[in-house]
């Protein structure tokens, strides 16, 4: 198995994340997929049902340009 980790995983911590839409998640953290080794981000929704999600961290990180918007797809606020 390789490491596929970004060296960008220590930027994505436990916390309050908000979307570049505005929606607001709570991160718990990264894990590694057991096949690939591809980092993910474990999250859940504050809104609605409050469900979990994961997102490889890549995505996460990553720059946006969408709709007049451009920056981070999410932002720690908390």
């Amino acid at each position: 198995m390789t490491d596929a980790t970004p060296s960008s995983d220590d930027a994505v911590s436990p916390g309050i994340y908000e979307h570049f839409t505005g929606s607001r998640y709570e991160v718990h953290g990264v894990g590694t997929h057991t096949e690939t080794g591809e980092a993910l981000v474990f999250y859940r929704t504050l809104y609605g049902d409050y469900s979990f999600w994961v997102r490889p961290l890549a995505m996460f990180i990553e720059h946006v340009d969408r709709d007049g918007y451009s920056g981070p797809r999410f932002r720690r606020i908390a």
